[in-house]
């Protein structure tokens, strides 16, 4: 087979999305339920999560401009693992790609939880455990149905999908800031934490909002002209969702009472109910969330097979996410075994965890800041390689967003608190033996430092003995002694710049 363009081996997927549908990627995957559930989960903290919301989208925003650079040096499918892999090598590459492909479908069965509370406006409003457990299950597999089709079909459905949640989110983002009732806010930190710690851990929740922006980097590869498209995707598509989500989420803060918005499981829905009145405009509102939540998954399902695939064909990933099935070339396993384990982890969030929501958002956010910051340190990795091609102004400029990007992903890092961060790093972790066992094979055991053969090896797969190795700095010879007894030259002459 040939090279792909990320460097393994097999036929590269058909480029089916233009700039409409990149962007219609970009956008539905960062706006799916979870903007709708975001301010009941917010509320805790008080308007001060509007302050960490602020600052997760500088950012959301100054990643998004890190990717859109990124995606300018590589156009392979991949996005963050392949940015890693480049800059750091093959394992950095695959801790990418598994910690990523961990917030794809987890993040799935986040936006499943959410998309449940909307659903069940209409049916089984009194919350039968098993009948939301149906529901949510419905939700994950309707979008791995859609995307089994092909990635025309799933390009097509995401640019509906997003036009029809357009409506009540900028309905809510502009007239309903005129019904905002100050007395509705409540106290501006109602967390109990300091004022610091009250925007460390609303932020960490915000940016499950932005999760996403990364998407139309992701599928590169079945984007037409990347080099233009996604990195305009990435950055125009994060543009809009930020003025949407901080003009939105305002408004569900001033038209619901503080007490109420806590305990509600449909916060855009009771918002449009009181400005309105009567249910019928939460009803609407309820019945957007329901096509924003169908038309998220169905994107993110896509990323949760693309990721795998880019890794899957340089070796990094199991072989057969890297298989394509059918005329369409769809990620037959990739789509299924990742909505499998979405279905898994929604079922015991169900039956484990009070807050199911928010346990579930926190570790898809600590899984997907990994990839993140190993994005912003490959791009700053590579600015300072090549600094001698920049401006000094262009230099700074660059350098400021990427420092910027990755600060931010420290801090929510900070944010997600010491659970999240101990299941994370252990869920991470769990990569280790799959890592073991797909590079099981590459080449026989090394020979050992003083070049003596490996007495452990059978005789066929001895390897030869190396030969000496040559000083990285070869030794300073002393200069003649000038008269008056310096020596002047020797060490200066001799030593070699490495790159």
């Amino acid at each position: 087979m040939s090279p792909t363009p990320s460097g393994g081996t097999g036929t590269p997927p058909r480029a089916a999305l233009g700039l409409p549908a990149a962007s219609a990627l970009v956008i539905g995957s960062v706006i799916g339920t979870g903007v709708f559930a975001l301010p009941s989960a917010l509320a805790p903290y008080g308007p001060i999560a509007l302050v960490a919301f602020v600052a997760v989208t500088l950012g959301a925003l100054a990643l998004a401009l890190t990717f859109g650079a990124l995606s300018k040096r590589a156009t392979a499918s991949g996005g963050p693992y392949v940015y890693a892999r480049e800059a750091f090598g093959e394992f950095a590459g695959f801790l990418n790609a598994w910690s990523y492909w961990i917030t794809a479908w987890a993040g799935n069965a986040a936006i499943a939880v959410a998309w449940v509370g909307y659903v069940e406006v209409f049916v089984n409003t009194g919350h039968g455990r098993a009948y939301s457990v149906l529901i949510a299950l419905t939700g994950l597999w309707i979008p791995a149905a859609i995307n089994l089709t092909g990635v025309r079909n799933t390009g097509a459905f995401q640019v509906i999908t997003t036009v029809l949640k357009f409506v009540p989110l900028v309905f809510m983002a502009t007239i309903g800031l005129l019904f905002i009732d100050p007395d509705n806010f409540g106290a501006f930190n109602a967390s109990g934490q300091s004022a610091l710690g009250a925007i460390s851990a609303a932020g960490a929740i915000a940016l499950f909002s932005y999760l996403g922006l990364e998407a139309a980097s992701v599928v590169a590869g079945r984007v037409r002209d990347p080099e233009r498209n996604v990195p305009r995707a990435t950055v125009y598509g994060t543009l809009v969702c930020a003025v949407i989500y901080i003009l939105g989420t305002l408004a569900v803060f001033g038209t619901v009472s503080h007490a109420r918005l806590g305990e509600s499981g449909a916060p855009f829905t009771d918002a449009a109910n009181n400005i309105l009145g009567g249910s019928w405009a939460g009803d609407a509102v309820a019945v957007a969330a329901i096509v924003s939540g169908i038309g998220a998954l169905n994107g993110w399902t896509m990323l949760c097979a693309e990721m795998p695939y880019a890794a899957a064909r340089d070796g990094l990933f199991p072989g057969a996410f890297a298989k394509l099935r059918g005329a369409n070339d769809v990620p037959v396993f990739g789509i299924v075994a990742s909505t499998v384990l979405a279905s898994l982890i929604t079922l015991f969030s169900y039956t484990r965890f009070e807050d199911v929501f928010t346990k579930i958002v926190l570790l898809s956010v600590l899984t997907a800041v990994i990839p993140y910051l190993f994005s912003a340190a490959a791009r700053l990795y590579w600015l300072l390689r090549g600094r001698a091609g920049l401006s000094r102004r262009a230099l700074a400029r660059d350098v400021t967003i990427t420092v910027l990007a990755m600060a931010f992903s420290y801090w929510s890092i900070q944010g997600s608190g010491y659970q999240t961060v101990y299941y994370g790093l252990f869920v991470l972790l769990l990569g280790l033996p799959v890592y073991v066992w797909l590079k099981r094979g590459d080449g026989a055991d090394p020979a050992p430092a003083d070049g003596t053969p490996n007495e452990t090896a059978p005789d066929t797969e001895r390897p030869p003995a190396a030969p000496p190795r040559a000083p990285e700095t070869p030794p300073v010879v002393p200069a003649p002694r000038r008269p008056g007894g310096s020596r002047k030259g020797g060490l200066h002459n001799n030593l070699r710049h490495h790159d």
